[in-house]
């Protein structure tokens, strides 16, 4: 399983062998913009047109540069905020927490660093809320939680959501964003795939709504799961989604891949996506989408 860096320009693909630390990286990143460790607090330059820009102002226009644009990671909550309407989200199962089972060097020390890092306890949040007054069942992804990977109790999480879902008999929404399968809970990880994919066929079995949106970056086994079994999926500009990395895959058929392989500007124009929609707009979006099929 692959592991893949927001932050298209500057990360290579990290393979399974490879440790993920965040820390190096962000500290590399440092070095080359040229921002000392005090003015980082500060100011981020923009992977993608290089501007220095103060990080409040990038939390003001919803994480994106105010330059180019370029779209930064949104945490969980955050997204649950750009969705949902205020004062409607009840958190459900926030009580699960992974276990060790395993017993993965490492795994322990960098769950409870995650923790520390996104005040989560795991890498999606789940509950009930209202989108435009539309009762939903949502379950939002974070990537900063160990690569947004999914592990037993991500899967279990968002099996959950769809199951209340069906029980509810209201839309379901997940929003995707992961490197996929966790590989320190081995082959309890990749269960999770078709576990949750029966919950997404029961889902269509009962007639019931369900939205899914892959935000960059999804991969690996969430891509080949629930994240694009969507009745309606969207996404947003420039988005990364796909299975394997195109290194991989260049390297397995001995061709260069086209142009903005795995953007989701070319799955649309693919037919593997149904909406491309701008961060500003999408909660209007998801809305006009769930009213035309509840």
């Amino acid at each position: 399983m692959r592991f893949f860096s927001l932050r298209k320009k500057k990360y290579a693909t990290l393979t399974v062998k490879d440790e993920i630390d965040e820390s190096k990286m962000l500290e590399n990143d440092k070095k080359k913009s040229g921002i000392t460790e005090e003015a980082s607090e500060l100011w981020e330059k923009c992977p993608e047109c290089g501007e220095i820009v103060l990080k409040k102002d990038i939390g003001r226009n919803l994480y994106r540069c105010p330059s180019c644009g370029y779209y930064y990671r949104m945490s969980a909550r955050e997204r649950i905020n750009l969705l949902i309407d205020g004062g409607t989200f009840i958190e459900e199962d926030a009580n699960l927490q992974t276990e060790d089972f395993l017993g993965f060097e490492g795994y322990k020390s960098k769950v409870e660093k995650a923790e520390g890092k996104t005040g989560m306890n795991e890498a999606v949040v789940s509950g009930i809320g209202e989108i435009k007054g539309i009762k939903v069942s949502i379950a939002v992804m974070d990537f900063d939680f160990l690569g947004g990977s999914m592990g037993s109790v991500v899967g279990e999480k968002i099996t959950r959501a769809l199951e209340r879902a069906l029980e509810m008999r209201i839309p379901a929404i997940v929003v995707s964003s992961s490197g996929g399968a966790r590989m320190y809970e081995g082959i309890v990880s990749l269960m999770q795939m078709a576990k949750t994919s029966a919950a997404v066929y029961r889902l269509k079995k009962a007639g019931i709504p369900y939205i899914s949106i892959p935000v960059n970056p999804t991969t690996g086994g969430v891509t080949a799961s629930f994240a694009m079994l969507g009745d309606v999926i969207i996404t947003e500009p420039k988005a990364l989604i796909g299975f394997a990395g195109q290194r991989v895959i260049e390297q397995t058929i001995k061709q260069k891949l086209p142009k903005g392989f795995q953007t989701s500007e070319f799955l649309l124009q693919h037919g593997m996506l149904d909406i491309i929609s701008k961060r500003e707009e999408m909660k209007d979006i998801v809305a006009k989408v769930l009213s035309n099929l509840v």
